[in-house]
This record gives C-alpha cells, sequence and structure tokens, in this order.
C-alpha cells in the first residue's frame, strides 16, 4: 500500500505581458501627429497665398530658383555644349549671337546667356499698343483718322499682339464688291496705319475675312477672293511704306470666322492686321 503525503500540488502560472500599453501600441500617434503637422503646413501655406500680393509671391518664387541662369538658348548645364540643344533645326546654338533661321531676324536672336525678361518685353509691348492705340482712336486728345474712317475700326490686345479690325459697313464697302481692288476709304486706312505701325518693329500678319454666300453659287468665292485681298493689303502696306521683311503671315480665312450672327451681313467683311508679340 502506497504511502500517503500531505504534499501540496506544485502549480504553475503563465503570465503574458504585452509591451507597448493598451490600444495595439502608441505607432498610431506618431501617424497622427504627421498628418497635423502636413494639415497646419497646408493651411499655413494657403493663408500665405492670400496674404500676400503677386509681387511678394514672385520674389519668394525668385528666392528658391536655382542660381544658375536658364535661357531660350541654353539648359544651364555645365557639360561640354553648356546645355545647348546640338538637334534644334540641324543647327548648333551659339549663345550671345546664335540662332536656328539661316537668315535669322533681330527679333528671333538670341538675347545672351541669361536670355530676355519676357514681362518687362510684354509690359513695353502693352505700352506701346496702347500708345498706338490712342493716336488711332483719338482716346488720348486728337484722332488721326476721320470721324467717318472711325467707324470702320476696331482694336484690341490678345497673347497674340495688337489686332486692328478694318471692317466693311452696308454703306462703304472695303473693296469693290465681289473684287480684291480697294475703296478710297480702305486706301487712306491703310496709309495711315502704316505710318502710325512705323513706330514699332514688331513683326506683322495679315488676314482677310469674307461674308458667307448663298450655298446654291456652283462656284463659291470665299477662299480665293478672302485671300486676294489679304495679299492687296500686304502690297498696300508694303507701298504705304512698310518694311516686306516685318510681314510674316498672310491668310485668307473666307467665311470661317464671322462676327455677327447675320453671316451674310457686310460686317463679316473685314481685314485684319495684327502686331505680333516678339
Amino acid at each position: 500500500m502506497a504511502a500517503s503525503t500531505n504534499v501540496a500540488p506544485i502549480i504553475i502560472k503563465k503570465k503574458k505581458v504585452i509591451v507597448g500599453g493598451g490600444h495595439h501600441g502608441g505607432a498610431w500617434k506618431v501617424a497622427y501627429a504627421d498628418f497635423v503637422t502636413a494639415m497646419m503646413a497646408f493651411f499655413l501655406l494657403m493663408w500665405l497665398l492670400n496674404a500676400t500680393t503677386e509681387q511678394q509671391r514672385k520674389g519668394l518664387s525668385d528666392y528658391f530658383t536655382p542660381s544658375v541662369p536658364i535661357a531660350r538658348t541654353s539648359g544651364g548645364g555645365d557639360g561640354a555644349f553648356g546645355g545647348d540643344n546640338m538637334f534644334s533645326e540641324e543647327t548648333m546654338l551659339n549663345n550671345g549671337s546664335g540662332a536656328t533661321d539661316k537668315n535669322p531676324q533681330d527679333s528671333n536672336k538670341s538675347r545672351g546667356p541669361s536670355g530676355v525678361d519676357v514681362q518687362e518685353q510684354r509690359e513695353t509691348e502693352n505700352k506701346d499698343f496702347a500708345s498706338i492705340e490712342e493716336a488711332l482712336m483719338g482716346r488720348g486728345g486728337e484722332s488721326l483718322v476721320t470721324t467717318e474712317a472711325l467707324k470702320h475700326i476696331v482694336t484690341r490686345v490678345t497673347d497674340e499682339g495688337l489686332i486692328i479690325e478694318l471692317f466693311a459697313t452696308k454703306d462703304v464697302p472695303l473693296f469693290e464688291e465681289g473684287t480684291d481692288r480697294p475703296t478710297p476709304m480702305l486706301r487712306d486706312l491703310t496709309r495711315m496705319i502704316a505710318r502710325l505701325t512705323g513706330k514699332v518693329t514688331n513683326n506683322v500678319a495679315l488676314g482677310g475675312h469674307i461674308r458667307s454666300h448663298p450655298v446654291v453659287l456652283a462656284d463659291n468665292p470665299v477662299w480665293n477672293l478672302s485671300n486676294a485681298r489679304a495679299s492687296r493689303m500686304r502690297r498696300m502696306l508694303e507701298g504705304s511704306g512698310m518694311g516686306p521683311e516685318r510681314i510674316q503671315r498672310v491668310t485668307g480665312h473666307a467665311d470661317r470666322q464671322l462676327v455677327v450672327d447675320n453671316p451674310m451681313a457686310e460686317r463679316n467683311n473685314r481685314i485684319e492686321i495684327i502686331l505680333l508679340r516678339r
């Protein structure tokens, strides 16, 4: 018979220790702090954009701009070609004196390693355009054209340049009906515009526009006639003293860009003279 014993049984307890505290640790607090910091930076940025002027924002932008000059003629690199593009129209660019055209004009030659100040150039052009408009429309005093001639002129400044629009009226056309022969009114306007635009060196683009004709016509003349009138305007401007090298584009637009609801109205017969931006 086995001997009885009064020794208590041994009980082993296993205790699981969770490191990091409750709620699965504190990593979420770091992520939340990063999120709050990012939101604060975002709202500060929005406030700064609203509280500063355009000039102040440009100053801040210039402060963080790299000091290497970036120009149209150079990418600012320091390699063998200094950032120049050796594949531009298969012609090597030369800083300060080069151009991609075989016969470059002053307006499209390189401006040097630092380029040109586009904003300053645009402001200068806008002042020149405003001066021409004032002289043309008589806003700054006496107009260079008669009151009757002013009824045929509209000017506007766009991203392309200053547009001088000469348009026909029901009683006074710019060209004889169905031809490219100019009327005395258009000849007077052409001489005045050639003299006025001689104060600037901007290149010029010409566009001819024609009113619509009945669709029953077997040979619709709008394309040929609009192109012929634009070409006649080019010859008239050159004959009035405008340098031929300034005229860069002569286009016949036919009846594709009407300005009034009635497509057959005389008001759609017009010539556009555009002083192009540099």
